[in-house]
């Protein structure tokens, strides 16, 4: 049985038999933030001083894992940016330079499908059983499960701040605005699932909030559909709107306290 903090988060992108998967598009790399070279081991980061934080979204296997329920829709992406290596290359740095950790996953309970409305992704997620838990202070069926951290992160996910779950993409509904600003956060890394909803609306409401945050940009991913392909839409919105995008390589310099 794996240890939880408190309760978990969202993300989405299903893989319901209504959104078929899209073509795959030849992607042009996200401009970045130059940053100097990475401390060494020894050196003692500057983040956790500044006020420096590395936040997680969705780090669940509905999303990471091949036997998740939205791979069919996300997993082309997710291998083309190497999403679940670079997330765990934040977590080993953060944990290396004593950076805080905090995750904001996704758990669904049997009252949250009692909704009189959803959006559309909403209904995908609840008809497919993404993130489904039988019951918010149970652990029954989670190891394992589709709700359950991808086994290689349980390790650092243990030792992180687990929020309460966010219900639809953005942080409004839960805890870790409040858990950022008790621990005197500032700044924020971050990474995770989906790149155009959980993680573009958590970036959205944390600037909103008053924080500065930085987005990884291969240390996510997104479905295409033929809606379009979720990536490459929230790839615009983060160069547009966060304080800078990073790849994984500059994030970990970042988290060590070299700053330009």
């Amino acid at each position: 049985m794996k240890t939880l903090i408190l309760l978990a988060g969202l993300a989405l992108t299903g893989a319901a038999t209504t959104l078929a998967p899209a073509r795959a598009v030849t992607k042009t790399p996200a401009p970045v933030l130059a940053v100097a070279p990475a401390a060494t081991a020894g050196e003692t980061s500057a983040a956790l001083s500044e006020g420096v934080a590395l936040v997680v979204t969705d780090p669940q296997n509905d999303f990471l894992s091949p036997d998740g329920v939205s791979w069919e829709l996300v997993g082309a992406s997710i291998e083309e940016n190497g999403t679940v290596e670079h997330i765990e290359q934040l977590f080993q740095a953060a944990e290396r330079y004593g950076v805080q950790t905090f995750v904001s996953p996704h758990y669904y309970f049997p009252h949250d499908h009692a909704w009189d409305f959803e959006g559309k992704l909403e209904s995908v997620m609840h008809s497919i059983g993404m993130f489904d838990r039988p019951d918010a202070l149970s652990l029954e069926g989670f190891d394992g499960s589709g709700a359950d951290w991808l086994e290689q992160y349980d390790d650092y996910i243990a030792n992180a701040i687990v929020t309460s779950p966010h219900k639809v993409y953005g942080p409004e509904t839960n805890d870790l605005v409040l858990q950022l600003r008790k621990r005197g956060v500032r700044t924020v890394v971050l990474a995770g699932m989906s790149a155009n909803l959980c993680t573009e609306s958590h970036m959205r409401e944390l600037i909103e909030q008053g924080f500065e945050v930085y987005v990884v940009a291969d240390a996510t991913a997104a479905a295409r559909t033929e809606m379009g392909d979720g990536y490459e839409a929230a790839l615009i919105n983060f160069r547009y709107v966060s304080s800078g995008v990073f790849d994984t390589e500059q994030a970990v310099e970042f988290l060590a306290g070299k700053r330009d």
